[in-house]
């Protein structure tokens, strides 16, 4: 059974034979379909069947499902900065931490087949960490931090292990509840995103913070990263044992 759409005043959208589409109502039928099949369910040609249209329509507004997929990160992304911004001014640096953790931890839940696409797909610079991986919710992270008085180092340092904790975490709850975390970063070959994989071409204007630390961003520390968490946990484990 597919969506039947009626027309809207909003902007200039191009007419279909079911009403009007926009590249947002696509969108957000993308992430239904994931949420109810899976990735691997989500073509084109099912994709157009959500509406009642040819195929050739949605191209309007997406170049392929490779295109799609990219649009569905960022819009689980945008819906984690909505719940973040301007919440948070007054808070302890740990609040915050706990808020962005939980905002997180709810997409992860609510669209559990959908996460593993945020840890997997393509990132506009390989120094950003899924899932904190769009240039704003960086941004935003890093000056948070800053104005909390922590340094350049510990704000780098934090953003990295906090990163991979929400990472691995979210991945396994995700995969507890059906997701497939194989092959999603494997790109169709349909309709391919135009994303940046180097820094010369990633425009940063507006993310003073990202530019001035982006030196830092991208220099090499996971070997001692993964010892610093190993022994956090050990010694962590070590209280628990002797209470």
């Amino acid at each position: 059974m597919g969506r039947s759409w009626s027309p809207t005043s909003e902007g200039n959208i191009p007419a279909t034979e079911t009403g009007q589409l926009s590249r947002g109502l696509i969108v957000d039928a993308a992430i239904d379909l994931i949420d109810r099949e899976g990735p691997e369910a989500l073509t084109m040609q099912a994709l157009a069947a959500e509406f009642d249209v040819a195929r050739i329509t949605l191209y309007s507004f997406v170049r392929g499902r490779e295109d799609l997929l990219e649009a569905v990160v960022d819009r689980l992304l945008e819906s984690w900065r909505c719940d973040v911004s301007g919440a948070l001014s007054s808070t302890s640096w740990q609040g915050y931490l706990q808020t962005v953790a939980h905002i997180m931890r709810e997409i992860a839940t609510q669209h559990a087949r959908a996460f593993p696409l945020i840890a997997t797909r393509h990132t506009a610079a390989p120094w950003l960490h899924p899932p904190l991986c769009s240039l704003e919710v960086v941004e935003h992270f890093l000056t948070t931090l800053k104005n909390h008085g922590f340094t350049d180092s510990q704000t780098v340092a934090t953003y990295r292990a906090f990163s991979s904790f929400l990472l691995g975490h979210l991945l396994l709850e995700s995969s507890t509840q059906g997701a497939q975390v194989s092959a999603m970063g494997i790109p169709s070959g349909e309709g391919e995103a135009q994303i940046s994989q180097h820094r010369a071409e990633l425009d940063l204007t507006g993310n003073s913070e990202i530019q001035r630390l982006c030196p830092m961003l991208t220099e090499d520390h996971s070997t001692e990263e993964f010892e610093a968490a190993l022994e956090t946990l050990l010694d962590r484990l070590e209280i628990t044992l002797s209470q």
